[in-house]
């Protein structure tokens, strides 16, 4: 597998920051040649390093609970963990090892999370796990499987566009925000199914904008009541300047008094240069999701400016009881893979949607 090269870095970075932009605003940000550019995005998208999404925000459609949920399952139990977790109704991603299962789930109570988070008909496939329970009606979850951050530092570009982007947050009902009607329902549920309505080959690497929508779902977006997302899939990207973000590292523990879990986020990424992928809060506890690498640059590479902070020293500042689990990208499947047209279903749908895409 060859590495990335510097147009196709940048172009990646861009992207995933810049999922609803006009294609004059991509190429301005990545300052490449405009063919460049496009062979770069089509390679992203027919290799599978990204994925287009609309994502709706859960809690307005009825979704105000999210677990976030890291197992190591019994070597023997691996797939029968995947195959309950993949047809839980509220599952909306899910990441299957041979040694670790990484899933999201989104509830409509507290009660039914909690009892996803505690195991309830699965628990005794696992050795161990690692849960949280989030309100996403707070910001409970300010970074949602967003890599701008990550990639835009190691393509060289200044700033970011969107990081960090999160998952709900929205003002609460009372607050004299409107619940979609029934006809929005059915808009956001067209548009949550819009990236799976053509499989076929030709449409790998089409980009599943904005432009051309009906009204009824342009008017959700400009909204934000469903958002435009890049996912990115680590598992299939090979290395960059002599590096490789191919190592999934999932940290979480109870955060410590008087510690504001949005200044441990701040200083994770001015002070240590760590740009987490997932950053989750609940019930005085943090989850963060990052990428690492399995083994050191080669030599000769060129790599970023040095960590001015260690990360671990800096965490233990914050969070006690800190679990930690590393495991290489590659070796995820993608059982479930960001359905959220399992958010706002299809109400034309006859059949129920098949989980794995």
């Amino acid at each position: 597998m060859r590495a990335l090269t510097d147009a196709e870095a940048k172009t990646i970075a861009v992207l995933l920051g810049s999922a609803a932009s006009p294609e004059r605003v991509r190429l301005q940000r990545c300052g490449l040649p405009r063919s460049t550019y496009h062979a770069a995005r089509r390679r992203a998208y027919t290799e599978g390093w990204l994925r287009d999404r609309y994502v709706p925000e859960p809690e307005r459609f009825g979704l105000r609970w999210a677990t976030f949920l890291v197992a190591r399952p019994f070597a023997d139990r691996v797939e029968e963990l995947s195959r309950r977790w993949s047809a839980h109704e509220g599952t909306t991603l899910l990441l299957v090892s041979p040694r670790a299962v990484i899933g999201v789930f989104l509830a409509r109570t507290e009660s039914a999370a909690r009892e996803m988070a505690r195991g309830s008909g699965w628990g005794e496939l696992a050795s161990s796990s690692t849960s949280l329970v989030a309100d996403l009606q707070g910001p409970s979850v300010p970074v949602y499987f967003d890599f701008e951050g990550l990639w835009s530092h190691l393509a060289g570009i200044e700033g970011t566009v969107t990081y960090p982007m999160g998952l709900g947050g929205s003002a609460p009902a009372e607050n004299d925000v409107p619940l979609p009607s029934e006809h929005q329902k059915w808009a956001a549920g067209e548009l949550a199914y819009r990236p799976f309505a053509d499989s076929s080959p030709a449409a790998l690497g089409r980009l599943v904008g904005p432009l051309g929508l009906p009204f009824s779902q342009q008017r959700l977006v400009a909204l934000g009541w469903v958002n435009h997302r890049v996912f990115l899939d680590p598992s299939r990207l090979s290395a960059y300047r002599g590096n490789a973000a191919d190592l999934y590292v999932f940290i979480s523990g109870s955060l410590l008094p008087g510690i504001r879990p949005e200044v441990v986020f701040q200083t994770l990424v001015r002070e240590c240069e760590v740009f987490p992928f997932l950053y989750v809060v609940g019930d005085g506890r943090l989850l963060i999701g990052a990428m690492g690498a399995s083994r050191p640059p080669r030599p000769g590479a060129r790599a970023g400016p040095a960590r001015t902070q260690p990360v671990m020293p800096t965490l233990q500042k914050s969070i006690t009881g800190i679990e930690l689990l590393q495991e290489p990208a590659s070796g995820f499947a993608v059982a479930v893979d960001h359905r959220y047209d399992r958010v706002a279903p299809r109400r034309s749908a006859t059949q129920k949607v098949s989980p794995a895409a």
